[in-house]
């Protein structure tokens, strides 16, 4: 249930008795769909009474080890070691956002991979609303450390579009694109200051501003702005254009560069309604921080055993061929990885049905062969 790049740094860390517990957790999670304890606690295959079982989960989420330094960063070291999966050109973009729901405020910053992110790190906001300057910069030093060596490139939408960001950005020596407000002014070729919305634009129109001046405030230095009304996006009309503030030198590299981010949305979607169920947690912040550190294990498992079926051309015995339509993809990774799980449990469940079915159908043998095969591959990847 756990990838096989986790697995041993997880137990030495945990030691086997709570590394066996996180397994079932996370096995429970791929399945249920729902990190709410009493739902996990009805499921853990656990021979003791389902109160044990909740106090378990609890005790579980107050460990001191699980943190996102002692525990998530060496996962994710370890799957930084494979460059391959998320560099692009020699480039590893990463994007900040928020998310939350009702008291809850998430500031995360995750890694931009295969049209979807991982989690690095996030802090959960004592406050609602926006972010502020301190706050971005902190939780984005955490990741530069942990990225040290690489080049990287921040994409933020519009709340993180401060030229005060923009500039500690370009002395850490990171590449940025940061949406900003149609509000925002910028200083045309004519000496005169005005608001983005006002530089003409029009669907299917792009253009490109060298070193120019954004914002009135003095001290900030000059900038490069990418200026793009797509007609479309992603099948769906747009209602205004991008303005990026950028450190690249061409319009076309940063909006390639900035499509990305919307990969974090994806993301959150996943952790929430669309995979995980996150907002009916109902946990306070310290322990939903340490849920949040299981459910990027979970997360970036799924991701990265789906992409393996793929790779191994297996997906559609788990799930329907993957079709293009208006130039998307029907399933992401993650979703392949997670749906891998429900079809190798009732295998194993039906495994004496199917085999006194293989011998019914005998003129179908050779098609169950195959399926066998697959799943054997697909078991290669735990």
């Amino acid at each position: 249930m756990i990838s096989e790049l986790y697995q041993k740094v997880l137990e030495n860390e945990l030691g086997r008795a709570r590394y066996l517990l996180l397994l079932m957790i996370v096995g429970a999670l791929q399945i249920l769909k729902q990190v709410k304890l009493e739902i996990l606690a009805e499921a853990l295959p656990l021979p003791i009474l389902f109160e044990s079982r909740r106090k378990k989960l609890k005790r579980f989420l107050k460990l001191e080890i699980m943190n996102i330094e002692k525990i998530w960063f060496l996962c994710l070291k370890e799957m930084l070691k494979q460059e391959e999966r998320f560099k692009i050109k020699g480039l590893v973009y990463i994007a900040i956002d928020r998310t939350g729901w009702g008291a809850i405020n998430i500031l995360m910053v995750s890694l931009v991979y295969d049209k979807r992110a991982m989690p690095i790190y996030w802090e959960i906001l004592e406050k609602k609303g926006s972010s502020n300057l301190e706050e971005q910069k902190g939780v984005l030093s955490k990741v530069f450390a942990v990225l040290s060596g690489y080049k990287l490139v921040a994409l933020g939408d519009r709340e993180f579009c401060s030229v005060s960001l923009a500039k500690w950005l370009q002395e850490q020596g990171v590449y940025y694109c940061l949406r900003q407000k149609q509000s925002t002014n910028v200083k045309t070729k004519e000496g005169v200051y005005q608001e983005m919305r006002e530089l003409g634009l029009s669907p299917g129109t792009k253009l490109f501003l060298n070193d120019v001046n954004i914002t009135k405030d003095k001290g900030f230095g000059e900038f490069n702005l990418a200026c793009k009304w797509k007609k479309t996006y992603r099948g769906f009309k747009t209602k205004e254009p991008w303005y990026i503030l950028t450190n690249f030198g061409d319009l076309e590299t940063a909006i390639t560069a900035y499509q990305k981010r919307f990969d974090i949305e994806e993301m959150f979607r996943d952790f929430k309604s669309g995979g995980y169920s996150l907002e009916g947690s109902q946990l306070p912040p310290q322990q939903l921080s340490k849920l949040i550190i299981i459910i990027a294990i979970a997360y970036t498992s799924a991701t990265i055993q789906g992409k393996q079926i793929k790779d191994m051309g297996i997906q559609k015995y788990v799930t329907r061929p993957e079709k293009r339509y208006k130039g998307q993809r029907r399933h992401s990774s993650f979703y392949v990885g997670q749906h891998l799980y429900h079809w190798l449990q009732l295998h194993q469940m039906f495994q004496k049905n199917i085999e006194e079915l293989m011998q019914i159908n005998r003129h179908r043998l050779k098609d169950y062969l195959k399926g066998q095969r697959a799943i054997e591959l697909a078991l290669s990847t735990f």
